[in-house]
């Protein structure tokens, strides 16, 4: 079956001093336009972490976040306690008369005052990570997946809508064949002159041949059937039905321009109608 290229996903995990917190978005692109935010500390494990992305999501336009939030009681900032006493000290010199309370104050305020203790990465909480990471793709999968099933239903409603207009002006071709002879027969009679009824009916043969809508009702039905089959595709299939939808463009525009009846191009409009919601869905499909 299809999927969309739009979707969510997100899984979370409690470790002993953070909580992680995974999230995907994606929508409709054409081809994988991956943006990943992460914190510095995992920012090593980006590279391998985009081709497991890739791996997985194929085609859209994706935001992959991590998300740390400490639990721990303790900070990996902590306060630079030389540099403060330095900057009290000559603060001192400045504001003789500043009790030591106010020059904390002010000496807190000065750079590099904090430091930040640089961590390393846990082995063993990358590899719980990696089973949310795994978890929250599973879910944008799965989000894909019933969004998929709902743009088939959308594409099994307009494939047979434009059947049933090809079918309904079929219906209309012994009228249209018949109008047309009128027309031409009219227009003769109208010139008073002989005509020869044998050329006129080898005329009207080859004017009507040229006419006629039979090949492009056979390839239309085919490229119908092909859609059909190519949604139930086990493979990425978003393009492969973009170029189908264009083929079957040609074919119902030139049933339009050769129907010459009034009737039968407002099915032509109807089927052109339905053929661009399809075209408008298709650009979600993975």
């Amino acid at each position: 079956m299809i999927q969309s290229m739009t979707g969510f996903g997100k899984a979370t995990l409690q470790l002993p001093s953070k909580k992680i917190t995974v999230e995907v978005k994606s929508l409709n692109s054409k081809g994988l336009d991956l943006n990943v935010r992460m914190p510095s500390l995992y920012r090593e494990m980006e590279l391998g972490l985009r081709n497991q992305i890739a791996l997985k999501l194929e085609r859209g336009k994706v935001d992959f976040s991590i998300f740390i939030e400490s639990t721990a009681e303790q900070t990996s900032t902590k306060v630079n306690v030389p540099i403060v006493r330095a900057y009290i000290n000559q603060l001192r010199e400045v504001y003789a008369d500043a009790d030591e309370t106010e020059l904390m104050k002010m000496a807190v305020r000065m750079p590099d005052t904090m430091k930040i203790e640089r961590e390393e990465i846990d082995e063993n909480d990358w590899i719980q990570i990696q089973t949310v990471i795994e978890e929250a793709l599973q879910n944008i999968l799965n989000f894909r997946k019933d969004e998929g099933q709902s743009l088939e239903n959308e594409f099994q409603l307009r494939i047979g809508n434009i059947r049933q207009y090809m079918n309904e002006a079929l219906a209309l071709d012994p009228e249209r064949v018949q109008a047309i002879k009128d027309r031409l027969q009219t227009a003769i009679a109208e010139l008073k002159v002989n005509v020869d009824e044998n050329r006129f009916e080898q005329e009207l043969i080859y004017y009507l041949e040229k006419l006629d809508i039979t090949e492009e009702k056979v390839r239309l039905t085919n490229h119908l059937d092909y859609f059909l089959e190519t949604i139930n595709g086990t493979e990425a299939n978003g393009r492969k039905l973009g170029f189908i939808t264009q083929e079957m463009g040609r074919e119902i525009n030139t049933m339009g321009s050769k129907s010459n009846h009034a009737q039968m191009q407002k099915l032509v409009v109807q089927m052109k109608d339905e053929l661009e919601k399809i075209k408008e869905q298709v650009l979600n499909v993975l």
